[in-house]
């Protein structure tokens, strides 16, 4: 109680130097930069992970399906070129470096059969100096509903079932970057792991959220479905279903590792031992010697997440570490956001 008497002025203050920031904006007090191509920005309004990189692969999918050429702004946090910049090429899987470029470009990257990533902070900035060389039909900002000095013409806005309601303050007090309030400039939510929730949290969630956003904009509800397992060379090793009854040790360094644990259990994976990392944290050789100890140690196989995937290869190419990679799918929403995508982007979506 004592806490949050102290706490509670401090989330008022952050909340309200948000609304500031973007209040400016919003009445030209600051200015935005405007691009001639479409901008999309998928982002959230909580810290820690929503799941915004398979998200943005999903979406990079269909856009090459419209025959588009995309290019995506991202930070490539704890990246060296972070206060800098730099060009990853679409398709390349193994030519870069992630403490260069940071792991969630490459993964990026590396699902691209065209177009490119640029890393780097200055986002508006980096645009700026690869435009010209790029030509994008598109431009996706990743982590951007905070970085409104880009105007954007399409706002996505995902949300993590798996945080508890109470948590939806602002910080200190909860995990919220801004106010709910920021909604307003949403055009389209998402929420993602329905599947690890009940029907209730989901519906709660959504009526908490509606008292913000505007009417009628496209509300989405996905997973994240295990696709293959694959080693090293990212080749596939075996299937989903062949982690029943597996011994694994589960190597983690992202922001939500219990959906990752809760994929491997629900396949019938018996998780002996748990090594969890930092986010965005890169591995050394003694890490790769202190997860093989422990292998053989519980008699395991080693399987990690995608985006660490990226890292590991980096270090170690030992056959007995494995990645499980993961698809999105829709369970709702999935045509109605198309149709808006489409829309901004000038094609045919009657």
């Amino acid at each position: 109680m004592i806490k949050n008497i102290f706490m509670r002025p401090l989330s008022s203050v952050w909340e309200t130097s948000y609304k500031i920031r973007r209040s400016l904006y919003e009445y030209g007090f600051l200015k935005k930069d405007y691009f001639k191509v479409p901008i999309i920005s998928i982002g959230n309004i909580t810290f820690g992970g929503t799941g915004k990189t398979p998200l943005t692969i999903w979406l990079v999918k269909k856009l090459e399906t419209y025959d588009l050429e995309t290019t995506i702004l991202t930070r490539g946090y704890k990246g060296r070129l972070e206060h800098k910049s730099g060009v990853i090429r679409g398709g390349q899987k193994f030519l870069s470096n992630p403490h260069e470029f940071g792991d969630e470009p490459l993964l990026i990257s590396k699902q691209m059969k065209r177009g490119a990533v640029v890393v780097g902070k200055r986002r508006s900035a980096n645009l700026k100096s690869f435009f010209h060389s790029l030509k994008p039909d598109v431009v996706l900002l990743d982590d951007g509903f905070q970085h409104i000095q880009l105007y954007r013409s399409l706002n996505i806005v995902l949300f993590d079932a798996l945080l508890p309601l109470d948590r939806y303050k602002t910080a200190p007090m909860g995990y919220l970057r801004e106010g709910l309030s920021s909604l307003k400039d949403a055009d389209v939510i998402i929420i993602s792991r329905v599947d690890q929730v009940s029907e209730e949290k989901i519906e709660d969630l959504l009526t908490m959220l509606s008292a913000h956003h505007r009417k009628g904009i496209p509300i989405g509800k996905l997973i994240y479905k295990p696709s293959r397992i694959v080693d090293s060379f990212d080749q596939e090793i075996m299937d989903v279903s062949g982690l029943k009854g597996k011994k694994v040790l589960a190597v983690t360094a992202i922001a939500a590792p219990e959906s990752f644990y809760n994929m491997l259990e629900g396949f019938g994976a018996e998780i002996v031992y748990k090594k969890v990392y930092p986010d965005h944290y890169f591995f050394s050789h003694e890490d790769i010697n202190d997860i093989l100890i422990e292998s053989a140690k519980h008699d395991a196989i080693v399987m990690t997440s995608e985006k660490d995937m990226v890292k590991l290869r980096k270090v170690s190419k030992d056959s007995r570490i494995m990645s499980l990679n993961i698809d999105v799918k829709f369970l709702a929403g999935e045509e109605e956001i198309l149709q808006r995508i489409k829309k901004i982007l000038n094609l045919d979506y009657n």
